[in-house]
């Protein structure tokens, strides 16, 4: 085999010329000289991509032939195939090897034996290697049953050894009947089916994979496969002679395909293995190696937005081509089935297609596709010679499609068209129209968030909102979510929450107040579409407020009479409340699907019902606290009267519990802490926990002494037992016991089930809380995934109404053990916790509290710098063990 030219000579003449053998610890020294190179070559772009990757499988080549040699398997008749990418001479900085030995049908124990010393001396080598061992009858039945086999197969080729074997070989997989070229495709075009439902159909992920990831590289293969079968191609160029690509769209998709490889060449030297996930931690090292630049997230930004253009190119043109190949393949007629839809456009099978080619020169053409499609529900997808003009009549535009009058009234009758925001709106998306219409949303198009919050890119995450604002709007799904499904059904406008939709997030990566600037957006968007000035204003002010009501739930203490107060004031009425309830629910699941719980629900739930029995009271009058307390204190009578417990024996315990109480808590957990309470010895910590949920999470109530060290002791036992808390509250009676409760979720986000797990919580506490023993916390490592992350924790504090108290933000990493550590500085503080709220997005945490110092006063300025500055540093001491 001739040596490839851009190979360094000294390393293959080590492996060509050694008359001797050579020893595992030379070949691996050789394998570590050839990386650096590689590495080096790569770095200082001596050659392309697609000569490195060429030169890899070539020098493994080589390195095969000698060890083959070494271990005298060229003195038996079997073979040495390369199979799969390295079949196909392809072979990344960390990729495995995969291979094949092609042996006769019965193998002696000595060949058996030097075969097995042959893969031991790959792999104590360091490659990574896939291999199997069968003979030519196992290889076609195995593949006649699994396609990835038989794809393995037909793109095999000779390493070293016997020729006669791999002759025997190819006519058995060259044959008609082995995977027809029809049912080749159709088993392809599944797999990938498949693949890209893993993916949920999103191929914007902000930390993609290269190969799998829709409009990866593996729908570039796919497109191989599939013609190397058909038309035994042995690239994608003869594409062109057999008109399925034109000269244009091949040199495209090489150049897609080299941008993919770059990428993950690049990745594999960063990692350091064979890895195709995109990872945060290794963003920025693949940015500066592929020369965008050492800015951080700026050059990451031009690497990610050019990677997710760069896939979306490959998944037109993968769908066009097997549009192609499934009318070419499976043999469909030439002219199938064809029922005019207009002037402009024709059905054929499932497809609309323009029945001019020149059509698309006229712009409103092009919106009006769409809208035919909102109309025809049989329309399942874009014709791919349709794709092919709507392509390129995309790439001519020269400004917005919104320049034109008559695209503007057609993309409001898509909006407002009862099926307009299906299949037409995921078409208009993917096809990139909406940024071709909107140059607003094309400057979001792969707008990289850099958390693990968001699982999606800016214009992803939004067109996910929609899609879930139009999932509410269907009554077969009102069983998913039924609040927001019976609002939207009941909303007269709710293209007013599509477009709040498409401008919420319209303006992140600009710089100042996304949602000031998205609302100042959705102003000109209504003024240039002449919508109603209602209308206009409603969409600018839900645009401005889309993060109210996720923030007052999760971070404020809605059991407050004056919070619901404060967020209806900015509310102001009902329709408000509808609109910004729903725009929050599909905000919040279109941000990472796996964070959404029924905590969060519920807690939107109750805010929802709570402002608007306060609306319909009037915020003007607010409710009397004697009045509301006496309420809850009869209701809970009531319930204990139906327990057969009297009012004489509950109300002198009542007497000892201050008025708070009675309005933080409601009649049935009144009654429920009371009825453990009173037959309970005070000398015992007393633990409650909630058989059913509370707000979609799990009460632990704690009746006991109270004690400096309550809190901090809590929430690190809490902690220990993998529990996240996401509620607090503290309160404490007038003979010096806790009535506190901590509502919390198991470690996948969901309320303690397992009676098991309670019981083990309530037994832990009430040792650790009768021995009064400070729990030592032992520092753990930052998590892996958020080490990337790095910023320093910010402390601010925020006047209370009741002046008594201090409202304290706490933004920071979420380490391990961070709830125990600020309970411990509490502790060391001196401070009163009365409220506790803790919310997680991703890798940060935004805890809020209300607190008093020891004289039960609001924080003086000295007393807030000296809290800021202990928890600034809380997590930076040396010590492996702290005490809370």
């Amino acid at each position: 085999m001739l040596s490839n030219p851009i190979l360094p000579t000294a390393l293959t003449n080590k492996l060509a010329t050694a008359s001797a053998p050579l020893t595992t610890k030379e070949m691996q020294l050789l394998g570590e000289n050839f990386y650096l190179w590689l590495k080096q070559a790569f770095s200082d772009n001596d050659y392309d991509v697609f000569q490195l990757v060429a030169a890899r499988a070539d020098f493994v080549d080589q390195v095969l032939q000698k060890i083959w040699c070494q271990h005298h398997l060229d003195e038996h008749q079997i073979s040495l195939l390369a199979v799969g990418g390295y079949g196909r001479g392809e072979l990344h900085p960390q990729s495995d090897v995969d291979i094949l030995i092609l042996t006769q049908e019965n193998t002696s124990k000595e060949l058996e034996q030097h075969i097995s010393e042959f893969i031991t001396e790959l792999w104590d080598i360091r490659l990574d290697i896939g291999h199997s061992v069968r003979s030519v009858k196992e290889c076609v039945k195995q593949a006649n049953n699994d396609v990835t086999i038989a794809t393995n197969l037909l793109e095999s080729r000779l390493i070293c050894g016997h020729h006669l074997l791999q002759e025997q070989l190819t006519p058995h997989i060259q044959k008609a009947k082995f995977w027809p070229a029809g049912q080749f495709f159709i088993a392809k075009r599944e797999e990938q089916v498949k693949r890209h439902q893993q993916y949920k159909g999103a191929a914007y992920t902000l930390e993609p994979n290269l190969k799998a990831n829709p409009g990866g590289l593996r729908d570039i293969q796919n497109i191989s496969w599939v013609a190397l079968r058909h038309f035994n191609a042995n690239n994608l160029e003869e594409l062109v002679a057999h008109n399925y690509l034109t000269q244009n769209e091949y040199h495209e998709l090489i150049e897609c395909q080299y941008y993919l490889w770059r990428m993950r060449f690049a990745l594999h030297l960063v990692a350091g293995r064979s890895e195709n996930r995109l990872l945060f931690d290794y963003q920025g090292n693949v940015a500066e190696l592929m020369g965008f630049g050492d800015e951080g997230k700026a050059a990451i930004e031009r690497m990610m937005k050019r990677f997710f253009r760069v896939i979306n190119y490959v998944s037109e043109l993968n769908e066009m081509l097997l549009q192609h190949f499934e009318q070419g393949i499976l043999k469909q007629p030439k002219q199938p089935s064809q029922t005019d839809i207009d002037k402009d456009f024709v059905l054929i099978g499932n497809f609309i297609q323009l029945k001019s080619k020149r059509a698309f020169t006229r712009p409103e053409i092009i919106m009006k596709m769409f809208l035919v499609i909102a109309d025809n529900p049989q329309i399942k997808g874009i014709h791919a010679t349709t794709i092919r003009l709507m392509r390129n009549t995309r790439r001519r535009l020269i400004s917005g499609l919104n320049d034109y009058a008559e695209c503007r009234h057609i993309f409001m009758q898509i909006i407002r068209h009862p099926k307009g925001l299906g299949r037409a709106f995921n078409l208009m998306h993917k096809h990139e129209i909406l940024a071709s219409y909107l140059p607003e949303w094309n400057s979001i198009v792969g707008q990289m968030q850099f958390d693990l919050f968001h699982a999606y890119s800016v214009d992803e995450h939004s067109y996910r909102l929609i899609k879930n604002l139009y999932r509410f709007s269907l009554p077969e799904h009102n069983h998913e979510f039924p609040l927001s499904s019976k609002i939207m059904q009941k909303i007269r406008k709710p293209e007013i929450l599509y477009l709040a939709g498409i401008f919420h997030d319209i303006a992140k990566g600009r710089g100042g107040s996304h949602s000031e600037l998205g609302a100042v957006d959705a102003l000109a968007f209504g003024k240039m579409h002449q919508l109603p000035d209602h209308d206009t204003r409603i969409i600018s002010w839900l645009v401005k407020q889309h993060l109210l009501m996720s923030v007052t739930a999760q971070r404020k203490d809605i059991s407050d009479p004056e919070v619901i107060r404060e967020f209806g004031e900015i509310v102001r009425d009902e329709a408000h409340l509808d609109y910004l309830y729903c725009l929050t629910v599909a905000d919040m699941r279109a941000t990472n699907e796996s964070l959404w719980n029924t905590w969060k629900a519920n807690l939107l739930d109750e805010l929802y019902f709570a402002t608007k029995r306060a609306f319909r009271r009037g915020l003007e009058k607010p409710v009397e606290l004697r009045i509301k307390i006496r309420e809850n204190q009869d209701k809970a009578l009531e319930l204990l009267n139906d327990n057969e417990i009297r009012s004489e024996i509950i109300k002198p315990l009542w007497k000892n519990f201050k008025p708070d109480y009675f309005l933080r808590y409601s009649p049935e957990q009144i009654a429920w802490h009371s009825r453990h309470i009173i037959c309970h010895d005070k000398d015992k910590p007393l633990v409650l926990i909630s058989e059913k949920p509370y707000r979609g999470g799990t009460e632990v109530f704690v009746y006991t002494k109270d004690g400096s060290n309550l809190f901090a002791s809590t929430v690190a036992l809490l902690g220990m037992k993998k529990l996240s808390i996401h509620d607090a509250k503290i309160l404490s009676s007038k003979d010096g016991f806790t009535l506190n409760t901590f509502v919390v979720l198991d470690a996948k986000g969901h309320p303690v089930k397992d009676s098991y797990h309670a019981d083990d919580i309530k037994t832990s506490l009430q040792k650790y809380l009768a021995e009064n023993n400070d729990i030592k916390i032992i520092k753990k490592p930052l998590p892996k995934k958020f080490q990337q992350f790095n910023f320093p924790t910010r402390v601010s504090f925020i006047e209370h109404s009741n002046k008594s108290v201090t409202t304290l933000e706490i933004v920071a990493i979420d380490r391990p053990g961070l709830l125990a550590e600020i309970g411990d500085v509490f502790q060391q503080s001196e401070l009163n916790v009365h409220m506790a709220k803790v919310t997680t997005f991703g890798e940060k945490v935004e805890d809020v509290f209300i607190v008093s110092n020891k004289d039960h006063f609001a924080l003086s300025k000295d007393q807030q710098d000296q809290l800021e500055s202990l928890l600034c540093n809380s997590g930076n001491e040396p010590d492996q063990q702290q005490t809370s």
